[in-house]
């Protein structure tokens, strides 16, 4: 293939991510005839305007959940029925973790009427929302490295405050499950949700069925720590199956009429 001028390589790369749903440095080095500085230089760029996410070796796709949207779309009923069913495990006085995530936010409404609730978040996005509930909860956050993708705290410091504590639950989403593995996601910052796993007797995972079947790289959560896991009606028979199978205790959740 002939040389390209650099805009219509990156127009070019970003054609083949979306056919392709993931390229490798190698693979667009010697497709465009150029250097593997050029190509990550190329993706570094992209990523920064918000068109792709890199991952070591190359790059795939930026999450549904961290594209920008003037006019946001309702959240589902589907999420609201599963954050409903999420918000109704915890009782007042709990201590809990809230991870980052459109899923998991969904269920900060529902925590209106709790009272005297520990809440410990990576995510500002979270924090903002809990500060408007009637009874707000007592807030901590464990600090550390902001990651711009999700949008949250990670890092080794946040790391270790997580471990001074100890708390009943964490509610976590994922970008994919993996029926084999586990939780799966496209963040490759995956130590902090892994402490957060640690530290609580109760690991909840909130995600909708679409979510299942996703090829993302990155396990975050294997079965072994997962405890709970809520979704909703559409996940098939042998998906339940296969899961309950595991020790999972699985809730599929109707929404509302």
């Amino acid at each position: 293939m002939s040389k390209r001028n650099t805009p219509q390589r990156r127009h070019a790369i970003l054609a083949l991510l979306a056919e392709q749903g993931e390229v490798t440095v190698d693979d667009l080095a010697r497709r465009f005839e150029t250097s593997e500085v050029t190509i990550r230089k190329d993706l570094s760029a992209l990523e920064k305007n918000g068109l792709l996410l890199r991952r070591y070796g190359g790059a795939v796709p930026l999450p549904q959940e961290m594209i920008a949207d003037e006019n946001p779309q309702p959240v589902s009923p589907y999420k609201l029925a599963i954050a409903k069913a999420a918000a109704q495990r915890i009782r007042e006085h709990a201590r809990i973790i809230i991870d980052s995530g459109s899923t998991t936010a969904a269920m900060i409404p529902e925590l209106s009427q709790k009272h005297g609730l520990v809440v410990m978040t990576n995510s500002l996005n979270v924090v903002n929302a809990l500060r408007e509930l009637e009874h707000e909860p007592v807030l901590l956050m464990p600090g550390g490295t902001w990651d711009p993708h999700s949008e949250s705290f990670q890092g080794q410091v946040a790391e270790q405050v997580l471990r001074s504590y100890d708390f009943d639950q964490l509610f976590i989403g994922a970008d994919g499950i993996d029926l084999e593995r586990g939780t799966t996601t496209f963040n490759e910052l995956l130590g902090l949700s892994r402490v957060m796993a640690e530290v609580a007797r109760e690991v909840i995972v909130m995600v909708e069925a679409d979510k299942f079947g996703r090829r993302i790289p990155n396990l975050e959560l294997p079965w072994s720590r997962v405890h709970t896991l809520i979704t909703d009606e559409r996940l098939p028979p042998e998906a339940r199956e296969q899961i309950s199978a595991r020790g999972v205790n699985l809730i599929c959740v109707t929404p509302s009429a």
